[in-house]
């Protein structure tokens, strides 16, 4: 299964994916950099830059800085990742950047939202929060 992250709330798109993955699909997620967060600009950037920088920089959690990894990272968090199955199920997924020339023409699910829904309200791309934290 093929997911186009682009335009796609990313609570959404990894709620989705976490439910397919549980049932046992594999899953391809493309466009990772493209799918989006709600909310306010200034509070989400800060958020993030907060919880990467409370830590000890040898010790965990660690907060991934790349696109594909962050989103990923985010699916995790929606499996049940201590017990065995959803180790399993986190096995079974890919992220990518953009779309891998091994799936380029291949039809994806597109989750994205209505633009007309984003256009009056506050959000803000996942490529930018991981710019805002320190990905290139």
């Amino acid at each position: 299964m093929i997911i186009d992250a682009k335009d796609a709330i990313l609570g959404r798109l990894g709620s989705f994916a976490a439910k397919q993955l549980l049932l046992g699909n594999i899953v391809d997620v493309i466009n990772c950099e493209e799918s989006i967060v709600s909310g306010k600009k200034i509070a989400i950037t800060e958020l993030y830059v907060r919880k990467i920088h409370r830590k000890a920089p040898t010790k965990g959690p660690y907060f991934y800085r790349r696109p594909d990894m962050f989103v990923k990272r985010t699916i995790r968090g929606m499996l049940p990742f201590k017990g065995a199955r959803g180790r399993a199920a986190y096995k079974n997924i890919k992220c990518h950047i953009g779309v891998p020339e091994n799936l380029k023409g291949v039809k994806a699910i597109y989750l994205g939202t209505d633009s007309k829904k984003l256009q009056y309200s506050d959000y803000l791309k996942v490529k930018d929060i991981c710019k805002g934290v320190g990905w290139r």
